[in-house]
């Protein structure tokens, strides 16, 4: 059985922003200090799935301008059935990130991202393994509301033999509060 199905990541993602979208009371605060929150992140393409929960902290400068520190980890898997290929990723890192806000709706965001990375790659039977670190350098675009933000960010050090993602574009949801 596997636990990691695009439906059931969807189930989790919708689930994630109803809880948040039901809480009251909240205030959407772009006063100095520090705050709390993360990212989840989910891919998918051909018969690829990549997932990261990443929790951050950032110290809000002013009403435009943030920026912080996070840890990342990470799962991805991919299956190719006409060539009998089947690999699983897992990976741990950190990552520096900035973010600025134009206007309260928009969020543009820089992560500089390095991460730890163990790949296994069945194929035909055999089973083959790789440890390595992968850098990534995402810039990206999305709608904030409250402590929420959900967009788009785009990995302009992708390498599609390296990557432990998908595509070099991923959709996020990142909540700071």
């Amino acid at each position: 059985m596997k636990v990691f199905t695009p439906q059931n990541i969807l189930v989790l993602t919708l689930l994630f922003l109803v809880f948040f979208s039901l809480q009251k009371g909240y205030s959407q605060s772009d006063e100095p200090g520090i705050k709390f929150g993360g990212s989840l992140n989910v891919g998918f393409t051909n018969n690829r799935l990549n997932i990261a929960i990443a929790p951050a902290a950032i110290y809000q400068f002013n009403e435009w301008f943030g920026g912080g520190v996070g840890l990342n980890f990470g799962y991805s898997s991919f299956e190719n059935d006409a060539l009998n290929q089947e690999s699983t990723s897992t990976n741990y890192g950190g990552s520096v990130i900035t973010l600025f806000s134009p206007f309260p709706e928009l969020q543009l965001s820089a992560e500089f991202e390095e991460m730890g990375v163990s790949r296994t790659t069945k194929i035909a039977g055999e089973k083959f393994t790789d440890d390595y670190w992968y850098p990534a350098l995402f810039v990206g675009a999305g709608y904030r509301t409250g402590p929420v933000s959900v967009g788009l960010r785009y990995d302009l050090l992708y390498d599609d033999q390296k990557s432990i993602y998908g595509s070099a574009y991923a959709p996020f949801v990142r909540v700071f509060f």
